[in-house]
């Protein structure tokens, strides 16, 4: 698959996403690092983790560190009721939950709506986005998974200086 991803580049291919909702926000995960989607349940808290971190869950025999998105992004709290969900990813042999608000649908987007990440992003969000596609008055924010996932070296290097 990933042959196919580093083809589509270069010749300016097609490229997938789970598409991902904090609030009225919607991000895109490239379908190639999306292993599950489920509805998370049986959260244990983990003491003097970061912020981000909501806990530890079994997935189907796995224990699995659940991050939630909209505090990874410094996103306010969420203040809607209903069932949030997760994404499964994996980053260097550890299984993640990404804890969302809601899950989209697939969309295949083509170099013709991508466009780098504007300067005008939040701050916060630059060094954990690839770029964006604009979508029919929308606009889908791409995550670096590999960077979102990468929370715990930012602390470190931050506590260091």
């Amino acid at each position: 698959m990933q042959a196919a991803n580093s083809n589509a580049t270069e010749t300016g291919g097609t490229h997938d996403f789970v598409t991902v909702f904090v609030g009225e926000t919607m991000f895109g995960l490239a379908i190639g690092r999306v292993h599950d989607v489920f509805i998370p349940a049986g959260v244990t808290p983990v003491p003097l983790a970061p912020p981000e971190i909501v806990g530890l869950l079994n997935l189907r025999g796995r224990v699995v560190t659940a991050l939630c998105l909209r505090r990874r992004l410094s996103m306010g709290p969420r203040t809607e009721d209903g069932a949030q969900m997760a994404i499964g990813l994996e980053q260097g042999g550890e299984t993640f939950a990404l804890i969302v608000d809601g899950v989209g649908e697939v969309l295949k987007l083509g170099a013709d709506t991508h466009e780098p990440v504007p300067i005008n992003l939040d701050a916060r969000w630059r060094d954990l986005t690839l770029g964006v596609h604009r979508l029919d008055g929308r606009l889908l924010v791409i995550l670096d998974v590999d960077a979102l996932l990468a929370f715990g070296a930012n602390h470190r290097t931050a506590g260091a200086a």
